[in-house]
């Protein structure tokens, strides 16, 4: 009796036929979902972790505390200060007859201090903090929210750089050759021997920390990897038939590279961007911890990490923070082997 067999089919195309087989891969693809819900938690994190209502009525007037800064006066109080909704006092004046506000799910932004709490910081985890708080008083799940969003944007900002200069370069070698390719090996070389940690220091000592300076240092060096791959491909596609053949009819070097080889040297590219991503992620954190990395006041997981090794007995800071890290590297690193596996061409008929 004959049976059905698991493969794609053969009419499919072929990015058709690697998403078919990155699902069959369970691991990868639930580490997609769960890293995809994750990031879009973290893009509404105002939406769930404040320390303003999301809308106000009071005295039959409708407000909206997360759009506009209203004075406390406008609630009944006695400054014309921004209002704190986490004040008694306006939690009551918010209360009172027919006056209503929608808080948050966590009503802690990553900057909040929680004034009221009744143990001193760090504090263990209660009912109004969940996660307890850092040594300055802030709710850690606002800062682990927030400091989620940081890493995965800036790693995502800090990937999609290196890949646009690493495919850049390594095309350009690849294709040309010879003397072009000879040249940019040795800068390359150069290039690379640089103390890029040295630098860092150096620019952190220089300018005012940013997080656009530490995108635009850390994006000088992150390139080389990937262009060594490209170039790899370009140097082996150029010499197939089909390029050959676009030469002969006149095509332009730039459509060439454009239309015919690029299309056809993605899958090494796309195959690490998990992993760069997770690289990115940890080099930051990295930086963090140093005190290198992004401005004080900014969410960061290297810096709860920090404050964990300095204060050995709240473990809930070291414990939550190093949960989140290793989620999110574990999720990009399966993500990354599934991919793997989904664009291997000896896998293209399984």
């Amino acid at each position: 009796m004959s049976t059905a067999s698991s493969s794609p089919s053969p009419s499919l195309s072929p990015s058709r036929r690697a998403w078919l087989r990155f699902k069959r891969n369970r691991l990868g693809y639930w580490s997609l979902l769960i890293f995809s819900t994750l990031v879009l938690v973290s893009l509404c994190a105002e939406l769930i972790s404040n320390d303003k209502p999301i809308i106000v009525r009071y005295e039959g007037q409708t407000y909206f505390p997360m759009l506009k800064d209203y004075p406390e006066t406008t609630f009944g109080g006695d400054f014309e200060t921004p209002t704190d909704y986490l004040d008694p006092f306006i939690k009551e004046r918010l209360s009172q007859g027919s006056n209503w506000a929608v808080y948050t799910l966590n009503t802690y932004g990553p900057n909040t201090l929680n004034y009221f709490a009744k143990s001193p910081n760090p504090s263990a985890p209660t009912t109004d903090n969940w996660l307890g708080t850092d040594d300055r008083g802030r709710d850690l799940l606002a800062q682990l929210l927030y400091g989620f969003r940081v890493s995965v944007l800036f790693g995502l900002a800090l990937t999609v750089t290196g890949v646009l200069l690493g495919v850049l370069t390594g095309a350009i070698q690849g294709f040309f050759g010879g003397k072009v390719d000879l040249a940019f090996q040795r800068f390359i070389e150069i290039w690379g021997s640089m103390p890029e940690l040295y630098l860092l220091i150096i620019f952190s000592a220089v300018f005012a920390p940013s997080v656009s300076l530490l995108l635009i240092l850390l994006s000088l060096f992150g390139w080389m990897g990937l262009s060594d791959y490209v170039r790899a491909e370009f140097l082996r596609n150029r010499q197939l038939d089909y390029v050959k053949a676009a030469r002969a009819l006149g095509v332009g070097n730039g459509q060439i590279i454009w239309r015919h080889i690029l299309p056809n040297s993605m899958t090494p590219v796309v195959t690490f961007l998990p992993f760069r991503m997770s690289a990115a992620i940890l080099a930051l954190t990295s930086l963090d911890f140093l005190g290198l990395g992004v401005p004080p006041g900014t969410p960061s997981l290297g810096e709860l990490l920090s404050q964990g090794k300095n204060s050995i007995d709240a473990w809930w800071i070291s414990l939550s923070t190093f949960a989140v890290l290793v989620t999110t590297l574990l999720l990009l690193t399966f993500m990354g082997d599934a991919l793997r596996d989904a664009l291997d061409p000896r896998k293209a008929d399984q």
